[in-house]
């Protein structure tokens, strides 16, 4: 297998020859790249890189791409019999690869090929040049989770972004306003890195049981100041609903809309600080909400993990992508993300 640098940094070609390096281009150390049993890896530091594939081949073909911890990057796509479609996105590598308090995880970068019929011909990782990232602040519902059948909306957002854009996760399980901001390794860890104009969603509610509305607000307005501070742009996010029914089919009760156990109301704090403080607001519990009771009680378990788990907070896979679908949305509608950064569909 040759190696390149320069222009291509690294690149997997599945099933041909790969093409004669660039006149001029230096080699890349032994061993840089390999593909075993659907995962291609590359040793490459910690950074952002965009990511070119290619797809197709003899027979009608449909893949996707995930990456680090269970990250999907690219949807199912679908290519004819005898036609190749290229793909690109942008990936964020770090150590720990996953939620920041979790393990440091595999380093370089690792693609997973996946699919109902995976056709994957070249895949080529170069260093982004021009990217804006999106910063994720907030909790389990947010974050890269780390097995199945659990995953965060934050986890699902990739795939319809394209090159040029990429998510910078930085949500962990279990954190509310007080333990984000207390812990080293979360917001005093994410504020130096965040650059002027990368949006920063910040979704954090759910572990805030026993948090007081003052303390709530005080927190919010902390980091909606410390983002400004770098010069990125703060955007409040109202956490996910809980899916808890009542008897009538709505989610119109404290459980389900976030309501703690001393009366705060988690989504309505969030609106109206993002109002006080002119900050763009994505409605997520109005959204969601929505689309709940729209399923209605037995079709939405599939959003949750109400069957595998007995957990109605949680989401899946499915349900992950469903709200993250949403997000996209929001951002297009906002108006936070460039032209042409964002995969529809």
């Amino acid at each position: 297998m040759r190696r390149f640098s320069i222009a291509v940094v690294a690149a997997v070609v599945l099933g041909t020859a790969l093409p004669a390096a660039p006149a001029g281009a230096a080699e890349v150390p032994a061993g840089f790249t390999r593909c075993t049993a659907g995962v291609c890896h590359f040793d490459v530091p910690p950074g952002t890189y965009d990511v070119r594939v290619r797809l197709g081949g003899p027979d009608a073909s449909r893949t996707s791409v995930s990456g680090e911890t269970r990250r999907s990057l690219l949807p199912e796509t679908a290519v004819p019999a005898g036609k190749h479609v290229t793909r690109g996105f942008t990936v964020h590598v770090r150590t720990p690869e996953g939620e920041p308090t979790g393990p440091d995880g595999s380093p370089g970068l690792d693609l997973r090929i996946g699919g109902s019929a995976p056709a994957p011909a070249d895949i080529r990782v170069t260093p982004a040049r021009h990217t804006r990232q999106i910063f994720l602040v907030g909790d389990s519902t947010v974050c890269d989770q780390p097995g199945d059948p659990y995953s965060g909306w934050g986890q699902q957002l990739p795939q319809f972004l394209r090159t040029g854009l990429s998510v910078a996760n930085y949500a962990d399980s279990g954190e509310s306003t007080v333990s984000y901001l207390g812990n080293p390794r979360l917001w005093a860890t994410v504020r130096p890195l965040i650059r002027p104009g990368d949006p920063v969603l910040v979704q954090i509610a759910h572990n805030d049981k026993t948090t007081d509305e003052a303390t709530y607000r005080a927190n919010l307005e902390t980091l909606v100041a410390g983002i400004r501070e770098r010069g990125g742009q703060p955007v409040l996010v109202t956490p996910i609903v809980r899916r808890w029914f009542n008897t009538d089919g709505t989610l119109n009760n404290g459980t389900a809309l976030l309501v703690n156990g001393l009366g705060v109301d988690h989504p309505a704090v969030v609106r109206s600080v993002a109002a006080e403080e002119d900050v763009p607001l994505i409605d997520l519990t109005a959204k969601t909400k929505q689309l709940v009771e729209a399923l209605g009680v037995e079709a939405s378990k599939a959003l949750y993990l109400t069957a595998e788990a007995r957990d109605n907070t949680h989401t899946s896979v499915r349900g992950a992508t469903a709200y993250a679908r949403l997000v996209r949305d929001a951002l297009v509608t906002l108006q936070l993300v460039p032209p042409g950064t964002v995969r529809v569909g």
